[in-house]
C-alpha cells in the first residue's frame, strides 16, 4: 500500500501529468470541528457526489449519480450529526467514489471502478495509468493527508482518540436484500466494534445488527481503518446504516443519537478495561 505523498511526488515531477481539479472545483476535503473536545474522530469517505468539471458527467445519467453507486446516501447528514453531538471532529470527503473511491488503496480493482453494481461508468473503461494516478492524488491523498495530520496532531497533544469511519448501505445489492440496519466493522481488532455493538444492542433490542456486514474490512476492500486505524493503534470501527434509515434529516438526527449514545458508552468500557488492567 503506498505511502502519503508518494503518488504527489511523482505527479509534481512528471510534466506529463496535467490535473483534473479546476479553480472552479471545490476542493475534495472539508474538516469540520477540527479542535473539538471529543475522543472520537469522525470521517466520511464517500460523504459527496461532485464530479470534477474536466470529467463531464461520466457517462451517466443523473438519475445515476442519485443512487448509492455515486455516493453514500445520508452519509454526509448522518456524519455531521453525530459530529456535533459528540462535539467531534469530522473530515468529509466531496466527490463521486465514481471518480475514486476514496476508501480503497491506488491497487485495488474497485478504486476506480468499471462497473457498479450492474452499471457500467463509460469514463472509467480503460483508464491509463495516468489518469488513475490524477485522480487519487487530487482527490484521495489530500482526504488522507488530512486524516493523518489531525490524529498525528492529536497523538502529540495526547489527546485519545477512537477513530469512526460513517457510511450507508443499499438495502439491495446484486439482487440480494441485507436485512441489517446497522452494521460494525473491523479486521485484525474488532474489540471496540464487538463492545459498540453489545452497547448498541442493549439500548435497541429491536434493531438489527451484525458484525462485518454488509461488507468486510481487509487492506484491498478498505483504506482508512487498515491505514489511520489499525498502523496507529486506535480504537477504531467503521459504521454502515442502510441507506433507507438516513435519506432525510429526520432519520438522520435519529441514528446520530443512537449511534452516539452507543459510541460514548463503548468508550466509557474501554476505559475502564484499561484501568483495571
Amino acid at each position: 500500500m503506498p505511502e502519503r505523498g508518494v503518488h504527489e511526488n511523482l505527479m509534481l515531477h512528471d510534466p506529463q501529468i496535467s490535473t483534473i481539479l479546476s479553480k472552479e472545483d471545490p476542493h475534495p476535503v472539508e474538516l469540520i470541528n477540527r479542535t473539538g473536545s471529543s475522543e472520537f474522530v469522525l470521517t466520511c469517505e464517500h460523504a459527496g457526489r461532485a464530479i470534477a468539471g474536466g470529467l463531464g458527467d461520466l457517462g451517466l445519467s443523473a438519475d445515476d449519480m442519485d443512487r448509492h453507486i455515486a455516493w453514500d446516501i445520508g452519509a454526509e447528514g448522518l456524519s455531521r450529526a453525530l459530529a456535533a453531538l459528540l462535539d467531534a471532529p469530522l473530515v468529509l470527503q466531496r466527490y463521486s467514489r465514481l471518480i475514486v473511491d476514496c476508501n480503497r488503496p491506488f491497487e485495488a480493482t474497485d478504486c476506480f471502478p468499471e462497473v457498479s453494481d450492474g452499471t457500467a461508468i463509460p469514463a472509467n473503461r480503460s483508464l491509463s495509468h495516468a489518469d488513475r494516478m490524477r485522480r487519487f492524488v487530487e482527490i484521495h491523498e489530500p482526504l488522507h493527508r488530512t486524516i493523518g495530520n489531525l490524529l498525528d496532531e492529536r497523538a502529540r497533544c495526547g489527546q485519545p482518540t477512537v477513530l469512526v469511519s460513517v457510511h450507508s448501505f443499499t438495502p439491495v445489492l446484486a439482487g440480494v436484500h441485507r436485512p441489517w440496519l446497522l452494521g460494525a466493522l473491523a479486521n485484525r481488532d474488532a474489540s471496540f466494534a464487538q463492545t459498540f455493538l453489545q452497547a448498541f444492542t442493549a439500548r435497541n433490542a429491536g434493531i438489527s445488527v451484525a458484525l462485518n456486514e454488509p461488507y468486510t474490512v481487509d487492506d484491498m476492500s478498505d483504506y482508512t481503518i487498515p491505514v489511520h486505524g489499525e498502523r496507529r493503534q486506535l480504537a477504531h470501527v467503521l459504521l454502515e446504516v442502510r441507506n433507507d434509515q438516513i435519506g432525510e434529516p429526520t432519520g438522520q438526527a435519529l441514528w446520530a443519537q443512537l449511534l452516539a449514545d452507543a459510541l460514548r458508552e463503548a468508550a466509557d468500557s474501554l476505559k475502564e478495561t484499561k484501568y483495571d488492567s
